[in-house]
């Protein structure tokens, strides 16, 4: 928690600066999603090197996000937050100059090192500015709400770029924007660490690695070797063996990385499985449709950019109304409206295919974007409602964790989708079979949010999270007693 006292107008520039730093991140992705199709034709890629230009940054970030809370709480919360802005900048200015797509790629992992430490490290400064729970969601929902202003001008902006300059140019934005972030965020936001930290946990870092590593590899690259390919199943074998190991591991150590504690509380569980399931949606459906609206529909980049519109204008403006609701109610009535109306859009898609006219295609973005802009704050709010402030860094990592974890896996499981039923992106009956099936996957995702929000935040989640956070700082206690 910051050591002095913010005024409102500080606190106010400390939320604006936070959010500076996710429309950096998530404008990078959104901008790099439309420029897929021209990444792909200009480097010779295929259906799985697109995938890794989006899943190498994916899976890099979710596993250094947990490491990165834990270093901000420890080594103070600017200093990292800095660090992050000016290796993301760099990466930035690598992946511009990529001289091919294995470069690209590595360079892509730069910047997500740098992006690790973004997203949950301003996460964990709102927390610990806005300390009262109302506040704290209505700025939870601002923040959220910048996720959808990066969707309706990233595609914008980048259509345009690689229309007329080409795709490189999309990665030119982030200097600007990441030289402004690091003065600012020198100049006015007060270093804060947590009062207690925990030691580092190298075997558990490199269980996580391994477990997302294997997982994306096995299924990206399912379609190119085959699902009973030799290969293929050792990568399964592996990611399950580590996620069991992280289980028993994470639970017998003393500070772990993850704190398995913090899943006693069933809204803390949710909000985690919920993440999972409306990112996979989300990364499902922007790897899905901008191949669509370029290589199927034959849209230029900028056109294509201006279909999503409608979903990011719903994301931006539902956004803060979901915070604000939050704060008033609670989050089911977010979680559920969110979950029917990406389940809905999802189910048009999937039983029409790709012959929708242009206005029924728009209809069904917006009510993608109304279902995404309801769940992200009610997401957030959900996961860090109760947790210890002591351990923000901790609890806001593993949310973001959760996030990007199920970006990567949607990008993945489309691809691979796409990848199995054609092998090149155009028009036709192998494309159409792909597509649907892959809209009965983010119809399968909001259901699942749907029937995860109705369980886990009635009374009985409440009580849950209650007892967790009664249990946590009886631990706590005891430990440094």
């Amino acid at each position: 928690m910051p050591k002095e006292q913010l005024s409102p107008k500080r606190k106010s520039l400390i939320l604006a600066i936070c959010c500076f730093s996710i429309l950096m991140v998530s404008l990078d992705l959104t901008i790099l999603n439309v420029a897929l199709p021209s990444i792909q034709h200009d480097l010779h890629a295929s259906i799985a090197g697109a995938q890794w230009t989006i899943d190498a940054y994916t899976f890099i970030l979710a596993s250094f996000l947990l490491l990165s809370g834990s270093m901000a709480d420890k080594i103070g919360r600017r200093k990292t937050f800095k660090t992050g802005i000016s290796i993301f900048t760099i990466g930035s200015l690598l992946c511009s100059i990529a001289p091919n797509l294995g470069w690209l790629i590595a360079f892509r992992m730069v910047q997500a090192i740098g992006g690790s430490m973004l997203n949950p490290v301003a996460l964990s400064i709102i927390t610990n500015t806005f300390t009262e729970a109302k506040e704290r969601a209505r700025a939870i929902g601002a923040w959220s709400g910048v996720v959808g202003i990066s969707i309706a001008a990233g595609p914008i902006i980048g259509g345009t770029l690689v229309d007329t300059i080409g795709w490189r140019s999309i990665f030119w934005l982030n200097i600007p924007i990441g030289i402004a972030a690091f003065f600012l965020t020198k100049l006015f936001i007060p270093e804060s660490r947590a009062e207690k930290t925990r030691r580092l946990d190298p075997i558990g870092q490199i269980l996580i690695i391994v477990f997302l590593a294997t997982l994306i590899f096995g299924i990206i690259e399912s379609p190119e070797f085959g699902w009973t390919a030799s290969v293929i199943i050792v990568c399964f074998i592996v990611s399950i063996a580590s996620f069991i190991g992280i289980i028993l591991y994470e639970n017998k150590r003393f500070e772990p990385l993850i704190d398995l504690r913090f899943f006693r509380s069933a809204p803390f569980s949710g909000a985690s499985l919920v993440a999972i399931s409306a990112f996979t949606a989300l990364g499902g459906f922007l790897f899905l449709n901008t191949l669509y609206l370029q290589d199927v529909r034959n849209f230029s980049a900028s056109h294509a950019g201006f279909f999503f519109l409608p979903m990011a204008g719903a994301m931006l403006i539902l956004g803060p109304i979901s915070g604000y609701i939050v704060a008033k109610r609670g989050p089911r009535i977010s979680l559920v409206v969110g979950a029917i109306s990406l389940s809905l859009a999802a189910l048009l898609f999937a039983v029409v295919g790709t012959s929708l006219p242009d206005s029924e295609l728009l209809l069904g973005y917006t009510f993608i974007g109304i279902g995404l802009g309801m769940l992200n704050a009610a997401i957030t709010n959900s996961a860090v409602a109760g947790m210890p402030r002591s351990q923000a860094g901790v609890a806001s990592a593993m949310t973001s964790t959760t996030r990007q974890i199920g970006q990567a896996l949607g990008v993945a499981i489309i691809g691979s989708v796409l990848a199995s039923n054609a092998h090149r992106i155009t028009a036709g009956a192998a494309f159409n079979n792909g597509f649907r099936t892959s809209w009965w996957i983010i119809c399968f995702c909001g259901i699942l949010v749907l029937i995860v929000a109705l369980v886990t935040t009635g009374k009985w989640g409440k009580k849950t999270a209650e007892e967790a956070a009664i249990f946590i700082e009886a631990e706590e206690k005891r430990q440094n007693s």
